[in-house]
């Protein structure tokens, strides 16, 4: 902790701790970059693909779009804001006429949440036009953005998804699924694509299979998502899951695939089952749900305490707080209470108003809180900031004890595949041990889930450091993918931009 400022003991003595300050728990949390979405061959695809985004609105909540085909030409809709509030109207819905579309939703970790980093990026190739949209981050976006436009490229915006584009367009390949090929395989990093032609849906998945995609079925029409739930909101069938490094091509004809990297074991993000993506969603087999529950029982395997309640942190806390409460026999009940109507803004123009501001989303729950010793139940602590606040919470509802519980291992290692994690400075597990953060949120007791622990609640028997069966980065700073744009950070900070106003 060298150089880090001293701790205190007091929760309240932390700035914004009790200072009525709004309390917003997305502050402190991780946020996924994308969902993509996009179907073949249906008369209701812009419609079909507004309600897929829907259901992938968890993924990114700052831009949405669709791009449409018509059988003569394209047409796009983009905006900044959510999926509702810009796809809703039969009117737009209209106007994105034709039977194949792509969509897709943002949160940005690459580039400024600008109109003109909202996906899907198009763009006009010899032999015709193409659609794209991508979930993840490329490791070495900005050194290859460089040399393209050393080269004479002309980029429009600052996503790193423009850069497959280009590689796109300087490809001399005779078909556009060898381009496509031929430009992902100079891409590193974690992805899923999803792009659109006049006539071919096409999809890939890194080759470690970092971030999920899944292929199905309505009524005859090809579906590629980011996860299971974008099928069960429009009734589709689930296919199967595109298997990490594969490049899966969909036509009127039928469904080709390609294994452009060869076969090697998948490491899928362990985050996605921890926290991004839905609970109803099936991923790698398993339930989304079922599995933070067994996050929760083996973390009371783990980490017992002698306690009269349960609580979870809503809503991500809620499985595992119910797991927990199953293996250990304490009581769950709903502690504090998730205001869903109040959006990201929210005026406070007096202090008064600040004051009440703190309690707009997350309120305590007094009668099933006060005079009991609390276990609360998170999903995992970033910064902490937040989780300060929530313990002070509890304690002025009247909880004799707080113990502090998190259903995945500490957080040390910032992430660069497409989660926006803070820099690893500012990760509270980066900076301090065990005791001293429990000092720091203000809790009697401070647990995490082991990592090998993790893989015991998925069906290992712990982490294999040979050939681990997860992209575990974050906990464990293992890193399956070269990351090549940090070797040039400095000159990537230095590089000239256009800001917008907006």
């Amino acid at each position: 902790m060298s150089g880090q400022p001293p701790l205190s003991a007091s929760p309240a003595s932390h700035a914004g701790a009790n200072d009525g300050t709004f309390f917003n728990l997305e502050d402190d949390r991780l946020h996924e970059e994308c969902g993509v979405f996009g179907i073949l061959g249906h008369d209701d695809a812009a419609a079909l693909t507004a309600l897929g985004l829907h259901a992938l609105q968890h993924r990114g909540q700052e831009a949405a779009g669709i791009v449409t085909h018509d059988d003569e030409q394209f047409r796009a809709e983009r905006h900044l804001g959510l999926v509702g509030d810009h796809f809703s109207s039969a009117d737009t819905i209209a106007q994105l006429s034709g039977p194949n579309a792509v969509g897709h939703v943002r949160y940005s970790t690459s580039g400024e949440t600008i109109l003109r980093n909202v996906q899907p990026l198009f763009a006009e190739l010899e032999g015709g036009g193409i659609a794209i949209c991508h979930n993840g981050h490329f490791t070495n976006a900005m050194t290859l953005r460089r040399q393209l436009i050393k080269d004479g490229a002309i980029c429009q915006s600052t996503s790193d998804s423009e850069v497959v584009l280009q590689l796109l367009a300087r490809s001399r390949q005779p078909k556009i699924v060898d381009r496509f090929i031929e430009a992902i395989s100079q891409m590193e990093g974690a992805y899923s694509l999803v792009a659109l032609t006049r006539k071919k849906l096409i999809g890939a998945r890194d080759p470690f299979g970092i971030r999920p995609l899944v292929l199905g079925d309505f009524n005859g029409a090809p579906i590629l998502a980011s996860e299971t739930c974008a099928l069960d909101i429009i009734g589709a069938k689930f296919i199967r899951e595109v298997e990490n490094g594969e490049v899966i091509v969909c036509t009127p004809g039928g469904i080709e695939s390609y294994f452009p990297f060869g076969k090697r074991p998948a490491r899928p993000d362990i985050f996605e089952y921890i926290y991004f993506s839905r609970p109803d969603s099936v991923l790698g087999g398993h339930s989304v749900y079922d599995v933070r529950k067994r996050f929760g029982r083996q973390l009371a395997l783990e980490a017992p305490v002698e306690a009269d309640v349960i609580v979870p942190v809503p809503d991500s806390g809620v499985p595992a707080a119910l797991g927990y409460s199953q293996e250990s026999g304490i009581p769950f009940e709903l502690g504090i209470i998730r205001n869903h109507y109040v959006g990201r803004t929210f005026i406070q123009p007096t202090q008064a108003i600040r004051t009440l501001g703190v309690k707009l989303k997350h309120s305590a729950n007094r009668s099933q809180i006060e005079g009991k010793r609390v276990v609360l139940i998170d999903d995992s602590l970033v910064r902490g900031t937040t989780s300060v606040k929530i313990v002070q919470m509890i304690r002025d509802a009247g909880a004799a004890e707080v113990h502090f519980r998190l259903s995945s291992p500490p957080i040390r290692f910032s992430d660069y595949y497409g989660i926006d994690t803070p820099v690893r400075e500012k990760l509270l597990a980066a900076k301090y041990n065990l005791e001293e953060m429990r000092s720091y949120i203000g809790a009697d007791t401070l647990a995490f889930l082991t990592v090998d622990g993790v893989y015991r609640a998925m069906g290992h028997d712990g982490r294999n450091d040979a050939q681990p069966q997860y992209t575990d980065h974050c906990f464990t700073g293992d890193y399956p993918t070269p990351l090549t744009d940090l070797e040039g950070e400095d000159e990537v900070r230095s590089q000239p931009r256009l800001v917008e106003v907006r």
